[in-house]
């Protein structure tokens, strides 16, 4: 990528995390368990939602930023398709890691709970990607009119 642009990926971040956080107040009426992230989160800050929800919006920031710096110039595909490959690794670390440690288990201790999840996350990638756009220098053979960033 010709340049780093924080400002967009901090953006890109928020607005990922909004719509991931639409998705999981969503998931009830399309069958899924209720998950509050914000919840789970400050549970472990002293039971505070609103660090709760502090903490799930940098979280997205941090991860929008490891994104531009790290994968979105070894990913394929136009600037979505990245993104949302891209949201497979943090869904990967929050059920190998972050669940475990807060009591959950391994992918959140149920196949529905971990499919939820990982739809939170790939609608975050896919709005990261899109936003954020591929490389200035990409040709990005697959994409008719690739974004530029």
């Amino acid at each position: 990528m010709d340049a780093f642009h924080g400002k967009r990926a901090a953006i890109a971040g928020v607005i990922g995390t909004l719509a991931m956080t639409a998705l999981l107040v969503a998931a009830p009426m399309m069958g899924l368990p209720r998950m509050n992230v914000g919840a789970m989160l400050g549970s472990v800050m002293g039971g505070s939602l609103v660090l709760g929800w502090m903490a799930h919006f940098v979280i997205g920031v941090v991860l929008a930023l490891a994104y531009a710096v790290l994968f979105v110039n070894r990913l394929p595909g136009r600037g979505l398709v990245r993104g949302a490959t891209y949201g497979v690794v943090p869904w990967l670390l929050a059920q190998l890691v972050v669940m475990p440690m807060m009591g959950a288990g391994f992918f959140s201790g149920s196949f529905v709970s971990a499919a939820g999840s990982l739809m939170g996350h790939l609608v975050y990638g896919a709005v990261l990607g899109a936003i954020y756009g591929v490389p200035a220098d990409d040709p990005c053979p697959a994409c008719d009119a690739p974004a530029r960033v």
